[in-house]
């Protein structure tokens, strides 16, 4: 069994050394480095914008794993593909013509994902799985720290991964949301390949023994 992909989210990062902890991922065993783009809108909160990454991307070694908690992201498609942007995600949520915002993104060269907050049902991707190179699942509700991991979240997986197989699909199940070391075997074992980790990663003592401890949490 391989190891599941690691992506550190860098909004829990120290932005007084945000350099530093780029280099931390890059020289760990994380296959990605996550941001999280918020725009106030769709979410309560706003993160970093353009300028940030693309210091980031000056910085990064691995591929750039962008989530857009934003409202209208078709806007900004092109302006993410300049950055070099390897990964947009947008919500299923904000976009009313998904379909094509997903042919919009791959059009660039970027690969495309989609994400689902909590109360919304993995059934409604059936249309359109085939088309995409991963889904992201919120364990939380996107845009407020320190909440609780959400149980539902294994199933929502496992009814997922089931429908990825029956479909012949290819897209990689990402979860979001207070992953930690204390689920991170469950997770995986529901379907999870890819577990994006902010706060278990960055305020540990030993980031990179943390990112190697999550990426083969269920490796036997």
């Amino acid at each position: 069994m391989n190891p599941v992909k690691i992506a550190p989210s860098l909004l829990a990062a120290d932005f007084g050394n945000l350099q530093r902890d780029v280099e931390i991922v890059n020289q760990s065993e994380a296959a990605w480095h996550h941001l999280d783009i918020m725009d106030g809108l769709f979410v309560p909160n706003i993160s970093y914008g353009m300028p940030v990454i693309k210091a980031i991307s000056k910085f990064a070694t691995k591929p750039l794993d962008t989530h857009l908690m934003i409202m209208d992201p078709d806007r900004y498609i092109q302006t993410f593909a300049d950055l070099g942007i390897y990964m947009l995600t947008v919500h299923y949520e904000a976009c009313t013509h998904l379909h094509r915002t997903i042919q919009a993104i791959r059009a660039t060269g970027m690969k495309a994902g989609v994400a689902l907050n909590p109360h919304t049902s993995v059934e409604l991707l059936k249309d359109i799985i085939g088309d995409l190179d991963l889904v992201l699942i919120m364990s939380v509700n996107p845009g407020f720290g320190g909440q609780s991991f959400i149980p539902n979240t294994y199933e929502k997986i496992r009814t997922l991964k089931k429908m990825i197989k029956e479909q012949k699909a290819s897209a990689l199940i990402e979860v979001d949301g207070g992953v930690s070391m204390e689920n991170a075997a469950k997770l995986i074992e529901a379907g999870a390949d890819v577990l994006v980790a902010g706060s278990a990663v960055f305020k540990s003592e030993k980031p990179s023994e943390t990112i190697s401890k999550l990426a083969h949490a269920a490796v036997s």
